[in-house]
């Protein structure tokens, strides 16, 4: 909530999930000018719902004319992306001593890609997301995920009706919230400012300067079609002239860090399934060329039962994540195409995504 205090100055009322950071960035205010306004607030804490700062500015989000990519009006959260991502994951390690996190690798300008891990048990499975730079709205999606699993557990409370203490017992849960940290910039903030890239972008995005249609990672290249399963069928199906938005399978498989990392992440660790999730259809992806195990379409059917998702036996598909996973491993990998509408999903839908993917990620404990 946002009023009026003077024409140099306005006074804004937290809400809850609002840190220091993401309010600077809500109204496109220097950071420590709003600190300086603010002498009570910490940089890195969140805030709590019902805090009232003051904002130094004369002008609030939804009367400015917003960054490329970051087009939202002052009601509704903002854009997610890694400061967005470094921000939470330090708060959720303050808060939970036993939320363990780690960097898998980094990414091609050397953001640091992060797992999230929670529960004890011996049933260990994955999920990742915002492998699509354009689809970065799944990735606060993981990170709630993981809060909210956490703060029941630390409480002694059931989630969703779900007996937390037990679940976490049982099951590892690892979560990479957002595999293409650089490509989710680039859709958010536009160029990153590297004389290496940011020519060489711009032609590939045919000269237009904001990249919301951008899919690949930095270097022009689809992730999710870099996987060693059908890697050349796919590259020619795709029939991609080189590097661009999207549907360039890079010179090799996993000839991209992010999807080297994640590959190598998968093969240490024994996951008895994975999820990946991306946006948009409401469709479950759960085979992939019959390497798939029998149990692989009754899970699918349980993920779209609790979530109103359909079911899709796919075919003409390759080289994508789950589908390395279901012919290296023969066990359940499913891509869970979240939402409806036009890529990048509009950040008003994020509650309703969450409804829809935390009752998928609930029903994998049973798996």
């Amino acid at each position: 909530m946002q009023q009026k205090d003077g024409k140099d100055q306005q006074r804004y009322v937290s809400r809850q999930g609002d840190t220091i950071v993401r309010v600077a960035r809500r109204f496109g205010i220097n950071m420590t000018a709003l600190l300086a306004a603010n002498p009570l607030v910490t940089e890195g804490e969140a805030l709590q719902a019902g805090t009232e700062l003051v904002v130094p500015s004369a002008v609030g989000l939804a009367e400015s004319q917003p960054p490329p990519g970051r087009g939202l009006h002052a009601d509704e959260p903002a854009p997610y992306g890694f400061a967005e991502l470094m921000d939470d994951v330090a708060a959720l390690q303050r808060r939970f001593s036993f939320l363990h996190t780690e960097t898998i690798g980094t990414s091609v300008l050397g953001r640091r890609i992060v797992a999230l891990r929670i529960g004890t048990g011996g049933k260990v499975w994955f999920a990742n997301a915002a492998m699509h730079a354009n689809e970065w709205i799944t990735a606060p999606l993981l990170v709630r995920f993981a809060a909210d699993c956490a703060a029941a557990l630390e409480a002694g409370e059931r989630f969703r009706g779900r007996d937390m203490a037990r679940l976490l017992a049982e099951s590892s849960v690892w979560l990479v919230p957002l595999v293409n940290p650089d490509g989710v910039e680039l859709v958010l903030t536009g160029l990153p400012g590297e004389p290496a890239y940011d020519a060489q972008l711009l032609q590939w995005n045919h000269g237009v300067p904001r990249f919301t249609r951008w899919k690949a990672n930095i270097r022009g290249v689809d992730l999710n079609d870099q996987f060693p399963a059908g890697w050349e069928t796919e590259r020619d199906r795709r029939a991609a002239e080189g590097p661009g938005a999207r549907d360039y399978g890079g010179p090799a498989p996993l000839s991209e860090p992010e999807a080297e990392a994640l590959a190598r992440f998968t093969r240490e660790r024994d996951f008895r399934l994975v999820l990946a999730f991306h946006t948009q259809g409401r469709e479950i992806y759960w085979n992939y060329r019959d390497y798939e195990p029998p149990e692989a379409e009754e899970l699918a059917e349980r993920f779209g039962r609790v979530s109103g998702y359909r079911p899709v036996k796919l075919s003409g598909s390759d080289a994508g994540y789950k589908d390395w996973f279901i012919a290296e491993y023969r066990r359940p990998g499913f891509t869970v195409e979240l939402g409806f509408g036009v890529n990048p999903l509009p950040v008003s839908q994020l509650d309703d995504l969450y409804e829809e993917a935390a009752a998928i990620l609930l029903a994998a404990f049973d798996a």
